[in-house]
């Protein structure tokens, strides 16, 4: 079976074993992750496993809800939470944050678009001073931003701007905004700051896509619907609010679930 990193076990004893079956690990604190490894020959019958969904279930892992965030620069009904899940008008452009800061995380959020060409994202770790003084209609001049893009924004913007849209994509750009900064994972966008997807996985309009994001030590990276594609290295800085984007446009966010490592 193949399939990049993932969350194995606790014991470092067991990754000996491990590394005598020549897998590359990596530790994080006291978890484990298998890097980017294909196992052909553990059973009798090989199993081709492509994709491997962090569901958020397990030891430290917890639901977050509506007690978690507070409102930054949106209107009051900008954001509705029902069971489990969170709409947002889109209206007007700001965000909401979590009530404490949060330095090394997993995260786990399933997201959908309502309507073609809908814009959005997930702050990571910005700033106290990106978000105190900011204006509805305004996005955090510092973080880390893990865009969440449908399809119908990069014909919309060659529209609009008569130019070829090669500077973004909609399958999982990260990036830094403002006064933040990381080293991207290639491949990069011109600029060189934006890390692109090496895969193009992200559903369209109405259908719920699945985003695994681990920020651990200054590093963030992304699975698209159960795939790492993309990602970036020495940001800063590297702690900060979790934040959720409304911006322009309808989007629903549900079974958002996070652990907290050392």
């Amino acid at each position: 079976m193949s399939f990049s990193r993932c969350t194995l076990f606790h014991d470092r004893s067991i990754a000996h074993t491990i590394r005598s079956l020549g897998m590359s690990l990596a530790f994080y604190g006291t978890f484990c992750f298998i890097e980017n490894v294909s196992l052909t020959s553990l059973h009798a019958e090989e199993t081709v496993v492509s994709k491997a969904f962090i569901d958020g279930i397990g030891p430290d892992w917890r639901t977050l809800g509506e007690n978690d965030f507070v409102n930054v620069n949106c209107d009051s009904d900008t954001w509705t939470w029902k069971a489990g899940s969170v709409h947002c008008t889109g209206k007007p452009v700001g965000v909401i944050r979590m009530r404490t800061p949060v330095t090394n995380i997993e995260l786990v959020v399933e997201w959908r678009h309502l309507s073609d060409g809908g814009n959005s994202g997930v702050f990571l770790w910005a700033p106290e001073s990106a978000l105190s003084s900011i204006k509805p209609g305004q996005l955090p001049p510092g973080g880390i931003e893990v865009q969440v893009l449908d399809h119908g924004y990069a014909a919309q913007f060659e529209k609009s701007a008569g130019k070829k849209a090669d500077w973004f994509t909609t399958h999982g750009d990260v990036f830094p905004v403002g006064g933040s900064d990381m080293k991207p994972f290639e491949p990069v966008a011109p600029d060189g700051k934006r890390s692109f997807p090496r895969k193009n996985l992200s559903l369209g309009i109405n259908q719920w896509n699945h985003y695994y994001i681990r920020a651990i030590n200054g590093e963030v990276r992304l699975w698209v619907n159960g795939e790492e594609v993309s990602g970036g290295r020495d940001c800063k800085p590297a702690t900060g609010f979790l934040c959720l984007e409304s911006e322009g446009a309808p989007v629903e966010f549900r079974n958002l679930r996070i652990r907290e490592l050392p």
